[in-house]
């Protein structure tokens, strides 16, 4: 497998022809000391002529701040919609991050569930972020120049991942928060929907600046998929090749959502091993919909999990477990995991 990745990836690629094409960045972030994190992502969609903002901040008294928007996006020159701005200061070393909206502020973020709801039912405050992020770990990823994906299964052409630590402040109403804590960033670009994985967990974060990790699982409709990851532990990155996790979900007919993991991740490459549990501090959840091949509407659920990590040697770290299902008869469909 050849990949590659070059100080340049860090900027804006050339959109292909797909429809779906999508570039995008994310980063997050957790400060132990605040109780605050938070998570910024923007997609841009230059041949569907929009985009996909999303703002999430995570507060100490357990509210969240949220703000998801589609701006229209005709080309793929920046990281610059919707209010939500990403700089690239020294490639692969320091980037930026700026918001100026607003935000609603959600006593109960499993109202999002109904977004025309909560919108509507809970108070909206003006929001500033400003936060410097650089280098924790060496970059995972890049670019594979041999594997395709099959129709209709394309996530990425191009993706990579970085821990780093993050610092400023987010400014909600006449509220400030300090945030000086550790986080991960991706860059992904190629063709993408939210329908192409069955179902996806992607696990991330770090116990300072000395550990953290990354674990994904991505599950196809016929079987089978891809499982894997890296640990950046002491100052060294291994990149795993094995990832199990198992899922303790909240009972109740309604739709249910993770609320504790079990995880092991793991590199043959290295004989090394971790078992990670997941503790979910706070959820919320996030729904994108889209006209399918037959003409029925595909319903995604992507739950972002704000999850307080402990390691079998006792070491505690903070991050996001992020939990993507297709929904069918009302329920995530990757239960069995």
């Amino acid at each position: 497998m050849k990949i590659r990745l070059e100080p340049t990836d860090e900027y804006m690629h050339d959109p292909e022809d797909d429809a779906t094409f999508n570039e995008s960045m994310y980063f997050n972030v957790y400060d132990p000391e605040s109780r605050l994190g938070a998570f910024f992502r923007v997609g841009n969609r230059p041949n569907e002529g929009t985009g996909e903002v999303t703002v999430c901040c995570y507060l100490p008294d357990g509210r969240v701040a949220f703000m998801f928007k589609r701006p229209e996006v005709a080309t793929n020159e920046s990281f610059d919609a919707g209010g939500l701005r990403f700089e690239v200061v020294e490639p692969f070393e320091s980037l930026r991050v700026a918001y100026d909206g607003s935000l609603v502020v959600l006593d109960d973020p499993l109202e999002m569930a109904d977004p025309k709801r909560a919108f509507t039912e809970n108070p909206v405050v003006k929001a500033s972020v400003r936060l410097d992020y650089s280098k924790v770990s060496p970059m995972f990823g890049g670019e594979n120049e041999d594997a395709k994906e099959r129709p209709g299964e394309e996530f990425a052409k191009g993706h990579y991942e970085q821990l780093v630590a993050g610092s400023g402040t987010i400014t909600l109403g006449d509220e400030e928060f300090r945030v000086s804590g550790y986080g991960l960033r991706d860059h992904s670009w190629g063709p993408r929907t939210w329908q192409a994985p069955w179902y996806y967990r992607w696990l991330t974060g770090n116990a300072g600046a000395d550990f953290g990790f990354m674990g994904s699982r991505v599950a196809r409709r016929d079987g089978g998929g891809t499982r894997g990851g890296f640990v950046f532990d002491g100052g060294e990155m291994y990149l795993c090749d094995r990832f199990e996790i198992a899922t303790t979900w909240s009972t109740g007919a309604s739709a249910r959502f993770h609320e504790q993991i079990s995880a092991r991740i793991s590199s043959t490459f290295h004989d090394r091993a971790w078992e990670i549990s997941g503790r979910v501090m706070r959820l919320i959840p996030l729904r994108n919909r889209r006209e399918g091949a037959d003409g029925s509407l595909m319903v995604t659920r992507i739950s972002e999990g704000l999850t307080e990590w402990t390691l079998s040697d006792g070491r505690v770290g903070y991050g996001l477990s992020e939990y993507l299902d297709q929904i069918v008869d009302d329920q995530p469909v990757g239960l069995a995991e």
